[in-house]
């Protein structure tokens, strides 16, 4: 047997049996909300039972299991574990700066699959372009009522419609991969948490002047407030070639930048911070239902110190340019197979996936360097 069949042969395998062990204390996600809300809570969160209960009191979670039922890919056990991150971009409060309301209905401007391998010390990070046309599967919305879905949807509008439960529906649906947590996070409490940390270090090679997202920066070396890092997380037009391809290159670059800045500042040896940043990261965050307390969230976070900017593999979903929109991207059907083939068999992702891809390939991550 080839290696190639070989894989193919496991990754079958592994589809049809269970993927993953009962998790243990050494549960972590890597990703900029996770990292801060929840590794705060390792050290934060034991101080008192006071702090636990206010804590506890702080965290909003959705009941993804039983939204979705049985209409789920299978659980597959080999010791890895997949976390759908999601950055809301709700306009209603005290996110209206940011842009008019429509009727108080919230988008997924950021979305990522975190895919932690065996051991969870290393891992892939695959970011969803906004804008990548989907077939949406049938979803119930907020009021009651089903939406029967369809193709050539925007991917962000899944979140739109029927919410936290629908986002992770239409992720299964098109990978085939089950997500084993949901977290989600909006501007407002973005900005609180960079700005509990103290802030955020980048350098920046070239000027970016974005209107849209507010932010002006020189070249050179900056302390990012919480408002000066949604903006440049939410900058487009002015890097790259303007697209949102360009944008998650620099959400990218920004995320290793917070991982080095946290474990570089000390958070873990300041008591006071840790509080204060656990008080902040659990008002801000959406967790699924199985990580509504803080003595979940704790064993989630426990064995984050171990993974470092450099145990991260971060690409786009392959996607190429929509013949009949020049706005929109579409997957690469067989690129993409070899991405959640990868996944399934708790693989590293493939050279070849991303070698025909519009995603990774422009300049804008260029502009932060890591």
């Amino acid at each position: 047997m080839t290696e190639q069949s070989s894989g193919r042969a496991a990754t079958r395998a592994a589809a049809r049996g269970r993927r993953r062990k009962k998790a243990s204390g050494g549960r972590r996600v890597l990703t900029l909300i996770g990292w801060t809300a929840a590794g705060a809570l390792v050290i934060g969160g034991v101080s008192t039972g006071y702090f636990w209960v206010k804590f506890d009191g702080n965290l909003k979670s959705v009941d993804i299991d039983a939204a979705l039922g049985d209409d789920r890919p299978a659980d597959v056990d080999n010791g890895s574990m997949d976390i759908l991150v999601l950055g809301s971009d709700s306009r209603g409060g005290a996110n209206g700066e940011y842009g008019r309301d429509d009727g108080g209905s919230a988008r997924s401007d950021t979305a990522m699959i975190v895919h932690l391998y065996e051991g969870h010390k290393t891992a892939s990070v695959i970011s969803i372009p906004r804008d990548t046309l989907v077939t949406r599967p049938s979803c119930e919305t907020p009021g009651g009522k089903t939406d029967p879905g369809g193709e050539r949807s925007m991917f962000n509008e899944s979140f739109t419609i029927g919410g936290a439960a629908c986002a992770v529906k239409t992720v299964e649906k098109m990978s085939g991969v089950r997500m084993d947590h949901y977290i989600e996070v909006d501007f407002t409490g973005f900005k609180k948490i960079i700005d509990e940390l103290g802030g955020v270090e980048v350098t920046t090679t070239k000027p970016i002047r974005d209107k849209a997202s507010h932010l002006d920066l020189a070249e050179g070396t900056h302390q990012l407030n919480g408002e000066q890092a949604l903006g440049l997380v939410r900058t487009r037009k002015s890097v790259g070639d303007g697209s949102d391809l360009g944008r998650i290159q620099l959400q990218q670059a920004f995320i290793k930048a917070l991982i080095k800045q946290v474990k570089s500042i000390g958070v873990f040896d300041n008591p006071k911070r840790l509080l204060d940043l656990a008080d902040t990261g659990t008002k801000a965050i959406t967790t699924d239902s199985k990580l509504s307390g803080v003595k979940d969230l704790m064993g989630f976070a426990s064995g984050l110190a171990e993974i470092d900017a450099r145990d991260l593999h971060m690409i786009t979903l392959p996607v190429g340019a929509d013949t009949r929109d020049p706005n929109r991207v579409v997957p690469l059907e067989a690129e993409s197979r070899q991405v959640w083939d990868a996944l399934l068999a708790d693989r590293p992702i493939p050279a070849s996936a991303t070698e025909k891809s519009a995603g990774d390939k422009g300049t804008a991550g260029s502009v932060v360097k890591e």
